[in-house]
């Protein structure tokens, strides 16, 4: 229990610091994938507190909820709104958000209500699957899975086309930034996803569930931040000559 709540409490942490960076950002360009970040990280935040509190104090019915809603339904599908207003029409990117918000809305209302089918453990990890009938599973299967497809999908078709153009990113650097230095970033991007959309490694590796699940939260959403840092940290200039220094813009994919 120690560990997991060290893990989560990493995770918490980090998911915090993320949402301060890319909040500071929209409330200074008022960019829509910003604001989808923000939202999908605060979710994070809020699953990462229900599950450190679950770990602390036992699991009960009220933070299996709130972990389950908001780690387990909302927060992959709403980070994937942001890819899809980074890299997609912005028409049909609205089109997107309305429908998040309103699946969301309806799946919170399912989350929240549904009865539980067995009663809670409160000192180890219990599994929707046995908690929850099919609709609340539904919609976190749903919900992650298409989501992580998108984020990952998105990261490596922007690191793709970036590694494509390299040299031409190397020489201008595309929001200041080295071509290598970007399609770093959406890789690293890519795998945070995927580390935390797998928790089989991490289970097997710690022989827990809880600390297993704990873990890959941590892990995957440092890497996430560390890509975010990658690509959002401009480059000192070379030469002395602030006054011509580029103005950093957003690079793609992240």
């Amino acid at each position: 229990m120690q560990q997991a709540s060290a893990f989560s409490a990493v995770a918490l942490l980090v998911a915090v610091a993320f949402c301060c960076c890319t909040g500071e950002r929209w409330l200074r360009r008022r960019r829509p994938y910003d604001a989808a970040w923000t939202a999908a990280m605060a979710c994070f935040a809020i699953g990462a507190a229900a599950f450190f509190g679950a770990t602390a104090v036992g699991w009960n019915a009220a933070l299996f909820r709130i972990f389950y809603l908001f780690g387990g339904v909302l927060t992959v599908p709403v980070l994937a709104l942001g890819t899809f207003y980074l890299l997609a029409d912005r028409r049909l990117a609205d089109r997107i958000a309305l429908a998040t918000a309103l699946l969301g809305a309806f799946a919170a209302g399912v989350v929240l209500t549904a009865p539980l089918h067995a009663p809670l453990t409160p000192d180890r990890l219990n599994e929707g699957k046995v908690i929850f009938g099919v609709l609340p599973r539904v919609f976190a299967a749903t919900g992650s899975g298409v989501g992580a497809t998108v984020v990952i999908v998105g990261a490596l078709w922007s690191a793709v086309r970036l590694a494509r153009t390299r040299r031409r990113a190397d020489a201008a650097g595309r929001g200041g930034l080295p071509g290598r230095r970007l399609v770093g970033a959406n890789v690293s991007i890519a795998l945070g996803t995927l580390l935390i959309s797998a928790k089989g490694p991490f289970v097997a590796l710690t022989g827990s569930d809880e600390i297993g699940f704990a873990f890959a939260l941590a892990a995957g959403l440092v890497v996430i931040f560390a890509g975010f840092l990658l690509a959002a940290t401009p480059v000192a200039a070379r030469s002395p000559r602030p006054l011509a220094a580029p103005v950093p813009r957003t690079p793609v994919g992240v």
